[in-house]
């Protein structure tokens, strides 16, 4: 009877369904003005760049939270953010209470999350909107609030296809794009995991695709207004929200992690406009919203445009994706590169570094046919320094050699365990892709992604120099014997060691990673 009990109780919830976007009102991005406080400082530096973008690489956690915030202060009339994970814990707060902050000066806030990872914040997302500076729309959402991933008893097609774009715009001078969702793990505000991720800020002409992109994600089919799908707040809900931002602010963890932002060399460089920026040719590649109600063609897919934009490795590709799924076929065309001449290196997590396990169980059974082609494979170790190993994706120039537990940044590092969580790869050494896409059939086919193509040799080479000068020293090399078994090689202060089994791991993970991987389900990857 109880079984039966739950089995309808799923069902029910699984048929409830969307409410109409009859009432829905669309908007568009606010150009760009010379007015504006971002105005005065960004464009005099595009006229002396004509047609041309600068982008500036955001391997450090802590800036990418200050650059983000640094924005949301400056912003003078609107910020555009849409993100797939928004946390509730200090920094999401913090960067709450930013965009509270900028609708009190008269900024008009847009905000778009994906509803996949909002489980916890209905009632924070309400006070939000409540503001009449503020609108906040879901996407792909969840029609029922209350045990709401029973959805996917009933429409599991849907909800399986999710919105996994990054993006924080102000004023549409200046936008910030990259791997990075907002939580304490990936502005190294956590305590025991933190990702190694990496982030684009850039202004110019790119910055205008991003805000058009934007808009076509506001005003698609997929975007519900939170009033739709979430009771309207009350005035002692709004007031609430605002004593817990409060109180977060206040909190010892919040002080410390902004006192710490506040001191950084990053900080003063961006508030003075020293931040050194590249400037260059950058496109935007991004999906078509209506991807996750299936209706795209193959072309408009990020995956297809990335092949045409990135072109064929003649020399050499470096890859850089913390979930990485090759399957059958790229996996056979990174060995046919490499059988042809193409250096191939693949960056990606260790099994005892990854929070996905399916993902490596769809990742392992592919590194025999790479191996076996000729292409250089390193996971990374789940010990290590945040900030170290993310400055070996791009920021060649600022590589640190100090130890484990020194100070990079102007804080104290070494204490966490890291994760990658970067996405990005170079071609050539001529140009690299920043966004959120995973080499992953996820990416591929299912999510919604972004991400910009950088047309600069000097970031794709340091990104490669990096990569083969600070991976080998944080990351296992897997290779293969010549009975075809796999080793993986750690380079210690000793000397190289060997390991026969997936270092760091025990028997039963290792067994339930080999389970998965005989089950048909890397298309869910």
């Amino acid at each position: 009877m109880l079984c039966a009990t739950v089995l309808l109780v799923g069902l029910l919830a699984g048929c409830a369904t969307l409410p109409a976007l009859d009432g829905r009102v669309a908007s568009s991005y606010i150009a760009a003005s010379a007015d504006t406080r971002l105005g005065k400082a960004i464009v005099p530096m595009l006229a002396e760049h004509a047609n041309l973008s600068g982008v500036a690489a955001l391997a450090d956690g802590r800036d990418a939270f200050a650059a983000r915030a640094t924005l949301a202060a400056a912003a003078d009339r609107s910020l555009d953010v849409q993100y797939y994970i928004w946390h509730g814990d200090t920094t999401g707060k913090l960067l709450f209470d930013s965009l509270r902050a900028a609708a009190a000066r008269g900024v008009r806030v847009r905000l778009l999350l994906d509803d996949n990872n909002t489980g916890g914040l209905d009632g924070t997302l309400a006070a939000l909107d409540a503001d009449p500076n503020i609108e906040v729309r879901l996407f792909n959402p969840f029609p029922q609030r209350v045990s709401r991933m029973l959805g996917y008893a009933g429409d599991f097609s849907r909800l399986n296809r999710r919105m996994h774009n990054k993006s924080f715009t102000a004023d549409n001078q200046a936008t910030i794009i990259g791997g990075r969702n907002v939580g304490d793990e990936y502005f190294d505000a956590a305590g025991d995991v933190l990702f190694a991720d990496l982030d684009v800020l850039a202004v110019g002409p790119v910055v205008d695709a991003v805000s058009r992109d934007f808009d076509r994600y506001w005003n698609s089919r997929s975007a519900y207004p939170v009033q739709l799908l979430l009771p309207v707040a009350s005035a002692t809900t709004v007031a609430s929200a605002r004593e817990e931002a409060s109180r977060n602010a206040q909190s010892e963890a919040a002080q410390a992690y902004v006192a710490a932002i506040r001191d950084s060399p990053f900080m003063a460089q961006l508030t003075e406009r020293r931040l050194p920026m590249e400037w260059t040719r950058a496109s935007l590649l991004s999906d078509d919203p209506a991807k996750v109600l299936g209706d795209v063609s193959e072309k408009s897919k990020v995956a297809f445009q990335l092949t045409a934009a990135m072109g064929t490795p003649a020399r050499r590709i470096d890859l850089v994706s913390p979930y990485f799924v090759p399957g059958k076929e790229w996996s056979g065309r990174f060995a046919a590169m490499a059988r042809r001449g193409v250096e191939v290196l693949v960056l990606t997590n260790s099994l005892e570094a990854t929070d996905v396990a399916a993902v490596h169980a769809g990742y392992a059974k592919w590194r025999k046919p790479m191996l076996e082609g000729g292409v250089t494979l390193y996971e990374l170790k789940r010990e290590g320094t945040v900030q170290q190993v993310a400055r070996a994706k791009v920021h060649g120039a600022e590589v640190h050699s100090a130890g484990l537990g020194g100070s990079v940044g102007g804080h104290a590092v070494g204490s966490s365990s890291s994760s990658l969580h970067a996405k990005t790869f170079a071609v050539d050494g001529e140009r690299l892709f920043i966004g959120s896409f995973n080499f992953d059939p996820r990416s591929a086919d299912l999510n919604t992604e972004m991400g910009f193509v950088i047309d600069s040799p000097a970031m794709a080479q340091r990104m490669g120099a990096a990569l083969r000068k600070q991976v080998p020293a944080r990351a296992y090399q897997v290779v293969l014997d010549k009975e075809g078994t796999l080793h993986w090689i750690e380079q210690t202060p000793t000397g190289a060691e060997r390991h026969d089994t997936e270092p760091g791991t025990g028997f039963w993970r290792r067994a339930a990673v080999g389970f998965l991987s005989l089950l048909p389900i890397d298309w869910l990857l």
